[in-house]
């Protein structure tokens, strides 16, 4: 395993190892337009300057929700070099959702898109010491006007290999966020390992499709092509047209279910299109097995599946070269990871094939969630393993498998959605008596969210009232894709509503959608 020297803990210095040559591209926009790693060295140190003259010391908090662009990647990058804690948001969430996260994290600064400046500035004003600036799509705004006129020299902080780099919000099952930190340890192991695992070198070129406040697109793809000195194709959002078109430059693909099944629904699909394409890579959500087949019979390509989750980075990884990649399985634990199927209850281990609680252990590992001690605590074994709440298997060849969730996780496009949240603001609706969220599969978003609905006695309340209702109130991936009326939710013995029972019952809600190409 790549090991990190202890004159290299910040994690900006251990990815800087990767290019030795400044002059080489970093990223190419749509347009053409291309930036160095010497731009790349110079304008982070800009933007570090820039949020220092802003107040922010090491340790404190950034809280970042803009759209992608380049200069929310130096954002990130500066905060990670001048020490502080970068705490990137979904561009997605409300003003309404926008007010817990910062009252949790006690930001030094936000950084947001210039129309949510007014809303967002009254958030912060009750904090006390935090200063609101803005980045737009284009990566201009008021923190780009702020380093554009600072010093392009910055001396790298040094930082301890446990000292925290960023904090991720991941929902918990009663609702209530909590926010991963992860350590610049974290963060570099599994990126120089995730590198090498994949076999990424200084002349590969990433197709980057990806949203950058999450793990995936902001962790693994970029820190990967930092961490190898290649280059990445920066497209703002998946976009068929521009995949197609600048294949037979790239020489990798990171997605999501979602993006693979829409590349097969689109003719233009094949050997010769794919060609220049040495990695397709999914993640975020279940990739269907039927999905990986299709895939590979019009392409010859076998995507590389793998497992990972905000608290942990990547776990597990399909073979690159020298195994089988198994459709439906996520492969086998990356270098210096271990994982373990358990008992839930006891955390007895439990023999190959048998179903259990996938439990992993490893420098990727989080450092705990922000400011919740017990929470944390109940996440960990005595010997150190994280609790992930996925349910899986081991077979007899060490591949790891995805077999359910604990906790009622939903998978939606990539995104993590939790039942708990939405249910709370349905049950809030006049007319609603109670409700269950569920995944239901979905070719599309791997799973769709769908509430299913008890009325009130009398009441009148439809699907149009509920989905009205919550417009606003919660993230549009979050939002039901369908609502049903039941006269009462399947439970068990013990009162427990058997959200199995409802899954089962419409598992082919979705099968009848039009497909399109």
């Amino acid at each position: 395993m790549a090991t990190i020297q202890p004159a290299d803990n910040n994690l900006y210095s251990v990815l800087a190892r990767g290019w030795s040559e400044p002059a080489r591209t970093f990223i190419t926009m749509l347009d053409g337009t291309t930036i160095s790693y010497a731009q790349l060295e110079s304008g982070t140190a800009r933007f570090a300057n820039a949020i220092r003259a802003l107040g922010v010391n090491t340790g404190d908090r950034v809280v970042v929700q803009v759209e992608k662009s380049p200069s929310a990647l130096f954002v990130y990058l500066a905060c990670v070099r001048a020490g502080a804690v970068f705490v990137p948001l979904n561009t997605a969430y409300t003003t309404a959702e926008l007010d817990y996260f910062i009252g949790d994290a006690e930001p030094a600064l936000v950084v947001c898109d210039p129309s949510r400046r007014e809303a967002i500035g009254a958030i912060a004003a009750r904090i006390g010491r935090c200063a609101v600036e803005t980045l737009d799509a284009n990566g201009r705004g008021s923190l780009f006007d702020l380093a554009h006129a600072a010093s392009g020299e910055f001396a790298t902080e040094p930082r301890a290999a446990d000292d925290l780099a960023a904090i991720l919000y991941t929902s918990g099952t009663t609702g209530r966020s909590k926010g991963a930190m992860l350590t610049h340890a974290n963060l570099a192991s599994n990126a120089l390992v995730l590198a090498r695992t994949w076999a990424f070198t200084r002349d590969d070129v990433l197709i980057h499709a990806l949203p950058i406040f999450h793990v995936h697109g902001l962790f693994v793809a970029t820190n990967i092509i930092l961490a190898s000195g290649a280059s990445m194709i920066f497209l703002p959002k998946f976009d068929p047209d521009e995949v197609f078109r600048n294949m037979p430059r790239a020489t990798a693909l990171m997605g999501v279910p979602t993006f693979y099944v829409r590349l097969l629904a689109d003719k233009r699909l094949s050997h010769e299109t794919t060609k220049h394409i040495r990695l397709f890579v999914s993640g975020s959500a279940p990739l269907l097995a039927e999905t990986h087949r299709a895939f590979s019979e019009r392409t010859g390509h076998a995507i590389l599946e793998r497992y990972g989750m905000t608290e942990t980075g990547m776990n597990t990884s399909n073979p690159y070269q020298g195994g089988a990649r198994v459709a439906g399985a996520v492969g086998l634990p990356l270098s210096g990871v271990t994982i373990r199927i358990t008992e839930p209850e006891t955390g007895t281990a439990l023999a190959a094939e048998e179903i259990g609680m996938i439990e992993v252990k490893g420098p990727n590992v989080f450092k705990g969630y922000w400011r919740m001690p017990d929470k944390t605590k109940s996440e960990f074994r005595g010997d150190g393993f994280f609790i992930t709440g996925d349910l899986g298997k081991i077979d007899g060849k060490g591949y790891v498998h995805i077999v359910g969730r604990g906790k009622d996780l939903v998978i939606t496009g990539g995104y993590n959605v939790y039942p708990k949240e939405i249910e709370s603001e349905i049950d809030a609706i006049p007319g609603v008596f109670e409700s269950a969220v569920i995944g239901v599969p979905h070719a599309d978003f791997g799973e769709g969210v769908t509430a299913v609905v008890v009325r009130e006695k009398g009441a009148s309340v439809d699907e149009r009232t509920i989905l009205g209702a919550l417009d606003g109130r919660l993230a549009k991936f979050k939002q039901p894709k369908r609502v049903l009326f039941v006269d009462e939710l399947p439970r068990n013995t013990m009162g427990k509503v058997q959200k199995n029972v409802l899954q089962a019952a419409y598992k082919d809600l979705y099968r009848s959608l039009p497909k399109t190409g």
